[in-house]
C-alpha cells in the first residue's frame, strides 16, 4: 500500500490543480444558458415571435440541460468525462451556429417565423443546453473524485461558480468587441464554448485519492463505528457500554443513518463488522437505481430544487424583457440602445452574483461541517430564504434603475442552490453513482422552470398594447408590454409562494437529517452508544 500511496499526487499537486483549472474553463463555456436574456429580445424582434414562443425557445435549452442529465451522468460514471466532453464540443458549436443562422436570415417584414423554423430554432436551443450539460457533468464528476471530502464542497463550488460566471464572461467580451452586434455575439458563443470544452477534453481527468483521503470521505459517524469495532469482545453481562435501559438498546441500531450502520444487535454471527460493512462505512452511502427513487430524501431534495431553480430560471430567462418593460413605461422617446444597456447590465449582475453564490455556499457548508460538525443540509434553509426575499424585492421594484437590487439577489440565490445541491447529492446518496444520481435529481428544474416561465410569457403577452399609434407600435415591437411592473408582477406572486413552500421543505430535510445523525451519535455533544458484542448462540 505504501508505494501506491506515495505515487498518488498530493492535494495541491500539478495534476489536481490542472484538472481543477481546466474544469473551471469548461464550466465557463458550459453555462451560457444564463446569457439567453442578453440576446433573446433582439431574437424575438428579428423573427417576430411573441413572449410565450420566446420562452419556449429558452426553455428548450433548459430541457436540454436537465433532461440529458441522467444520460450524461451514466456515461461519466461508467466511462469517464471524455465522451461527454467530445459531444459537448459538437453540440455547442452546432447549436449556437444554428441560432445565429436564424437571426441573420430573419423573416420578411409583416411575417413571422414559420412553424418549421420555430421547431428548428427550438432544436438548436436544445442542443446548446444538452451540450453545455455534457461538458459540465464531466468536469464536476472529475473534480468531485479528485479532491477529498474536506475540500470537496469548496473545489466543486469553484467549478460550479464558473458555470454561473459564464454569462458575464461572454457578454462582457461581446460588449467590448462587438457592441450592439447580436450576430457577432452569437458567433462568439459558438466558438468560445466549443473551444472551452475541447480544452477540457485533453486536460480533465479524475485524479485518484490516497487511501487515507478515501477513508475520510464518510460522515462523522464512521469514527463511532471504528470505535465500536475496537471495543468488540466477548461479554457475558449483555449490557451496553453506557449504562442505559435495556429496552432502548436496540434503538441505537440505525440502518437508515446515511447508509452507515453502527454497532449491530447482539448476535454470535456479528462478533465484528464484516469487511463489506467497513468498506461501506468508509465510502459513505451508496444509494442508486430503484433505491434512489424510493428514498424520501430524494423526493424532498427534488421538490425543493424544482421550486427554487424554476423561480431562478424564470427570472434569468426573462430579466431582459422585465428591464425593457420597466424602461418603456412612460417613456415616449424610447431608445433601443439605452434599453439594451439596462438589459445587459442585469445579465452581467446575475452572472457575477451567480458566481459569488456558488463560491460562498461551498465555503460556508464546508465550514459548517468541518468546524462545527453540522450537516450541509442546514444551508438549504438559508438558500430557500434568500430566494423568497428575492421575489418579494422584485415585486416591489417599479423602475429600471432599481432592478439591479433584485437581479443581484436572484443571481446570488441561484448560485447558492447549484453550489450546494450537488454536494448534498453526494452526502445523501454517495459518490459512486454521483453523476447518475445528480442527473436524475437535476430533472427537477424542468417542472418548476416550465411552469413559471410559461406563466411569465403568458402574463407578458396578456399585457400587449392595444393602441395603434405609430409611436406605440414602434416601442411595442421590442416590448409588447408598456405597463412596467404590472406586466409580470402576478408571476412573481406565484414564485414567492413557491419559495415559501421551499423554506418549509428545507426545514423538513434538515430536521430529518439531524434526527438520523443524532441517533447515530454523529453530531457534536452526542456520543454514539457503543454496544459490547457478545457470543450468544
Amino acid at each position: 500500500m505504501a508505494p501506491q500511496n506515495a505515487a498518488v499526487p498530493g492535494l495541491l499537486s500539478v495534476p489536481r490543480i490542472t484538472t481543477l483549472l481546466a474544469s473551471l474553463l469548461v464550466a465557463v463555456g458550459a453555462g451560457t444558458n444564463y446569457v439567453f436574456s442578453a440576446y433573446s429580445p433582439q431574437l424575438a424582434a428579428r423573427l417576430n415571435i411573441n413572449h410565450t414562443q420566446l420562452n419556449v425557445v429558452g426553455l428548450a435549452a433548459n430541457v436540454g440541460v436537465y433532461a440529458s442529465g441522467p444520460f450524461w451522468g451514466r456515461i461519466v460514471d461508467a466511462r469517464g468525462p471524455r465522451i461527454p466532453l467530445g459531444c459537448s464540443f459538437v453540440f455547442l458549436l452546432l447549436g449556437y451556429t444554428g441560432i445565429r443562422h436564424f437571426y441573420d436570415a430573419g423573416v420578411p417584414e409583416g411575417t413571422s417565423l414559420s412553424s418549421l423554423g420555430l421547431g428548428l430554432l427550438i432544436a438548436c436551443s436544445f442542443m446548446t443546453g444538452a451540450g453545455g450539460n455534457a461538458g459540465f457533468t464531466g468536469v464536476v464528476n472529475s473534480t468531485a473524485k479528485s479532491f477529498p471530502d474536506k475540500a470537496r464542497a469548496t473545489t466543486t463550488g469553484i467549478v460550479l461558480s464558473g458555470f454561473g460566471l459564464s454569462a458575464f464572461f461572454f457578454s462582457t467580451i461581446a460588449h467590448i468587441l462587438y457592441p450592439g452586434d447580436t450576430s457577432s455575439f452569437l458567433f462568439l458563443l459558438a466558438c468560445g464554448t466549443a473551444l472551452a470544452t475541447l480544452t477540457g477534453f485533453f486536460f480533465v481527468r479524475a485524479i485518484p485519492l490516497a487511501a487515507t483521503e478515501i477513508e475520510h470521505t464518510g460522515v462523522t459517524a464512521v469514527a463511532a463505528e471504528a470505535e465500536a469495532t475496537l471495543f468488540g469482545h466477548v461479554n457475558d453481562s449483555h449490557t451496553p457500554l453506557l449504562n442505559e435501559p435495556a429496552d432502548t438498546a436496540q434503538e441505537e441500531y440505525v440502518p437508515d443513518a446515511r447508509g452507515i450502520e453502527l454497532s449491530p444487535p447482539r448476535s454470535s454471527r456479528q462478533r465484528s463488522l464484516s469487511r463489506s460493512r467497513k468498506a461501506e462505512a468508509f465510502d459513505g452511502p451508496n444509494v442508486y437505481g430503484r433505491a434512489l427513487w424510493l428514498n424520501p430524501d430524494f423526493w424532498l431534495l427534488f421538490a425543493i430544487l424544482s421550486l427554487l431553480s424554476g423561480t431562478g430560471l424564470m427570472y434569468i430567462n426573462n430579466v431582459g424583457s422585465m428591464s425593457q418593460a420597466l424602461f418603456a413605461k412612460g417613456n415616449p422617446t424610447y431608445d433601443e440602445v439605452e434599453a439594451s444597456r439596462w438589459q445587459a447590465a442585469q445579465v452581467s449582475l446575475i452572472s457575477i452574483m451567480n458566481f459569488s453564490g456558488r463560491i460562498v455556499i461551498g465555503v460556508l457548508s464546508d465550514n459548517l461541517k468541518n468546524r462545527f460538525g453540522l450537516p450541509r443540509s442546514y444551508s438549504a434553509i438559508l438558500v430557500s430564504t434568500l430566494f423568497f426575499f428575492s421575489q418579494l424585492l422584485a415585486a416591489q421594484i417599479g423602475d429600471v434603475q432599481s432592478l439591479w437590487k433584485a437581479s443581484m439577489l436572484v443571481g446570488f440565490s441561484y448560485g447558492t442552490i447549484f453550489g450546494l445541491w450537488p454536494t448534498l447529492c453526494i452526502e445523501f446518496f454517495g459518490l459512486s453513482h454521483f453523476s447518475e444520481n445528480w442527473g436524475y435529481l437535476s430533472l427537477s428544474p424542468l417542472v418548476g422552470g416550465n411552469l413559471f416561465s410559461i406563466a411569465f410569457g403568458r402574463n407578458l403577452d396578456a399585457h400587449e398594447p392595444v393602441e395603434s399609434t405609430a409611436a406605440v407600435r414602434a416601442v411595442a415591437i421590442a416590448h409588447q408590454c408598456l405597463e412596467g411592473r404590472s406586466c409580470y408582477v402576478a408571476t412573481l406572486g406565484l414564485t414567492s409562494i413557491a419559495c415559501f413552500a421551499a423554506i418549509l421543505l428545507s426545514g423538513l430535510v434538515a430536521w430529518r437529517e439531524r434526527r438520523k445523525l443524532l441517533a447515530a451519535g454523529a453530531l457534536p455533544g452526542r456520543a454514539s452508544r457503543v454496544l459490547w458484542e457478545d457470543t450468544e448462540d
